[in-house]
This record gives C-alpha cells, structure tokens and sequence, in this order.
C-alpha cells in the first residue's frame, strides 16, 4: 500500500499568528525587577513553540499571564481570529494549561480524575465519556484507569496530567515543563504526541530545561531571561544565524552560567 505523500510544512513566518504579545510587563511584591519586563511576542497558529529560559526568568509567569491565571500590569494578549480583542482575558474554551505542578487528585482514578476536569469544563453525557477514554488512551492508561492515582508512578502521572488539559479539545495548548522527572519511555510518549497534535493544528508553547528536547521537537524557540526575549527564531537559523553548534551553546551564550537557585 502506497503512503500518502505528506506536504511540507509552511514557513513559521508565514503562518497566522495564534497568540501576540506586546510589551507585557508584570512585577511582583517585593521583588526589585519584573518577572516579564516589555516583552513583545508573536506565537504562530498550528507550532510547536518553545519558550526557554533559567530558573526566575519569567516562563511560568508568562504562561499564567497567557492562561489568564494572573493579570498583567501593562501590555496586552491577544488571540488574533479567536478572542474578541487585545487585553481582554483569554477564552478559557480555546485554552488548556498542563501545569509543572501536577493537578491531579491522589484518592479518586485515573478515570474518575478525567470526569471530574471534564465536568468542570462543561462537558456531559456521551461526549463527557467519549474525551475521557480519548484521554486515558492517550495517556496509555486504559488497563490502569480504574486504580487511584496515588499508585501511579511520575510518568504516569505526566501523562494523566496532560490528557487533563485535552480533554475540551483546546486550539491553544500551554505547558509548563511536562516532562520534568519522569522515565524515557513516558517522555517519549507525550513527545509523540505533542507532535501529532502540532500536525493536527492545535498551538503547542512548552517550556522546559532539557534544550536537546525543544531542539528536536519545537519549530520555533524564544528564550527568554529577566523578563524579556533575548533570541526568537527557528532552531535551525538562529544557530545558523550565531555561528552555534547546538541550542544549548547558544542558550548559555545568551543566559550565562551562574546558578540560578
């Protein structure tokens, strides 16, 4: 059987965006600068985008700005073709966030962790029980749904954590180190699929540490370190661009090497 011939990939640039940010500033009580400080963005529609960056830069602050988890203190967030304008708070139904910090309750199942996200997100009946075995087979939890969460190992943890924030088909998906302590086979699997939903179209901005990983997976990088974006591009032609032999030389080139506890 022939395969079907798969198009290529269009340009980033020439890509509708999904998300702008322009001049975003947001400070927090005591600290002596801002966590996100001017910073302008452009995030194309239907990317697996990654947002890079040390410890205290500013990418979980971002992303809850994003989310509508916190308001900013200036600039605006607009979702151009999806929301009704700039600085208005985010349609949370075109909207899922994966956070670092896992979401899940350790007493209920898998199964029963994915109706009570599903309900809060409007969903019932048929559709309710369809999106939740969508999620538990992503997930790769179908033989376990039925066991409490507090038996799950991390990985499958990640992993029900993530089909929590699929599960109201979100356009815009936001996650915020996915992939932090968890075994080689259930990084791989949430690579895999992130990447077949970045195909079906959906808008994918991921923060993490490991830059090998946004290296292979993302089509755009923004790094980004006291609040503001210090490079923004292709992996390919920002390293083309510097001269770098790999993102992680450019990252250090850009964010230094002190330690950022």
């Amino acid at each position: 059987m022939s395969r079907r011939k798969v198009p290529p990939a269009a340009p980033a640039a020439a890509l509708p965006a999904a998300i702008e940010l322009v001049e975003l500033r947001k400070s927090y009580p005591g600290q002596r600068r801002p966590a996100v400080d001017q910073l302008s963005l452009r995030i194309p529609r239907g990317l697996l985008f990654g947002l890079l960056g040390p410890n205290g830069a500013g990418k979980s602050t971002t992303i809850a700005l994003l989310c509508g988890l916190l308001r900013p203190d200036g600039g605006t967030i607009s979702f151009p073709g999806l929301a009704p304008g700039p600085g208005s708070l985010p349609p949370k139904q075109i909207l899922g966030f994966v956070p670092q910090d896992l979401a899940l309750y350790d007493h209920l199942s898998g199964r029963e962790n994915l109706i009570f996200f599903g309900r809060l997100y409007g969903l019932r009946g048929a559709r309710l029980q369809e999106r939740v075995a969508y999620g538990l087979q992503l997930a790769g939890l179908e033989v376990r749904a039925q066991q409490r969460v507090a038996t799950y190992s991390g990985g499958m943890k990640r992993r029900l954590n993530l089909a929590a924030g699929l599960l109201h088909e979100p356009q815009i998906l936001c996650l915020d180190e996915p992939t932090v302590g968890i075994d080689a086979q259930s990084r791989q699997l949430i690579h895999e699929q992130l990447v077949a939903l970045a195909a079906q179209g959906m808008t994918i901005i991921y923060t993490t540490h490991y830059l090998e990983e946004a290296e292979r997976l993302c089509r755009q990088v923004a790094i980004i370190d006291e609040g503001r974006i210090m490079a923004c591009g292709s992996p390919r032609e920002l390293l083309r661009e510097g001269g770098y032999s790999s993102l992680g030389e450019l990252f250090f080139a850009l964010t230094g090497k002190e330690l950022r506890d």
